[in-house]
């Protein structure tokens, strides 16, 4: 399955919010996604499905920095990103997947990644997480971390493969049964260790799954 990444919008919320409640019916509080939209330390993008990948638009700039795989591979171009307020007068899509972040100064933290419960075991979360490090990239985060169920093996073996390290358990992280957490870390996200392992991760999704479109764009403050 193809599918493209975008910022999410408040015409989403419905939709991805259900997918929010399938994955994690017993997370509490749920996740207000209205006012995580217009926080400024957050990032949250969904996936839908195309036919194809994208083409390149003409007359946008490529990344600063010398990041190479995902991003170019996938044409992918950071403009302007869209407003929560944003509507559009077509159909909105079937969102199949979201994923959510924030950025607090050197630190890039993953707060959920979710896809559609009949779209799971394609490669949609896998692919949110890579959009995710690779925006972390271009802000120039130093680290990714995030926490997990310590019940969750299939979502720590995902983790592991692409560079994430456990640095201990959070006793009761989880308010529902009081479940630990499992925190994990990237190392430096720059480091020649860290972008070869994650390049290799990255080679074996698109082996798999095909490359997908990435429209995500930078955030209004400038900082693209």
């Amino acid at each position: 399955m193809l599918f493209t990444v975008r910022f999410m919008r408040r015409q989403d919320i419905p939709q991805v919010t259900e997918i929010d409640r399938e994955a994690f019916p017993n997370e509490w509080p749920p996740t207000n996604f209205a006012r995580e939209l217009v926080n400024k330390l957050a990032y949250y993008v969904v996936a839908y499905e195309t036919q194809q990948a994208d083409p390149k638009p003409a007359n946008k700039p490529a990344l600063e920095g010398g990041t190479s795989g995902f991003l170019n591979r996938l044409q992918n171009l950071f403009s302007r990103r869209q407003t929560p307020q944003d509507t559009s007068s077509e159909k909105e899509p079937q969102i199949l997947g979201y994923a959510g972040m924030w950025i607090m100064a050197d630190e890039a933290h993953i707060t959920s990644i979710a896809s559609n419960k009949n779209q799971r075991h394609q490669g949609i979360g896998e692919g949110l997480l890579i959009c995710l490090i690779e925006m972390a990239m271009k802000y120039q985060a130093r680290i990714v971390t995030l926490e997990v169920r310590v019940s969750n093996q299939t979502a720590q073996n995902l983790y592991y493969k692409f560079g994430f390290d456990n640095l201990g358990n959070r006793k009761g992280y989880y308010l529902d049964n009081k479940e630990d957490a499992v925190i994990m870390s990237t190392e430096y996200i720059g480091s020649p260790s860290f972008r070869e392992k994650f390049r290799q991760a990255k080679q074996a999704h698109y082996k798999k799954w095909g490359v997908t479109s990435n429209e995500t764009m930078a955030k209004a403050s400038g900082r693209a």
